[in-house]
């Protein structure tokens, strides 16, 4: 388990990520994290753009369920 504490960034409060937390969310200075739900109310801090992954999702799905259309479109 990795504890962070809460501290006085700039006019904003917020934490540091020590070295074992950037390795394990595979970050480095500059990225984005989101903090999301989970289905169980706890909360997740993930370098990966939820809205992102729905949209993808849905793609993978019109490429599974419409192939010979694309197919014919790519001709």
């Amino acid at each position: 388990m990795l504890t962070f504490k809460v501290t006085t960034v700039g006019g904003s409060e917020g934490f540091i990520l020590n070295k074992e937390a950037k390795i394990r969310l595979g970050v480095q200075k500059g990225d984005t994290l989101y903090l999301t739900e989970a289905p169980d109310g706890a909360l997740r801090l993930t370098p990966y753009n939820p809205d992102f992954q729905r949209q993808m999702a849905l793609a993978e799905q019109v490429m599974h369920d419409d192939q010979e259309i694309l197919r014919a479109l790519a001709r």
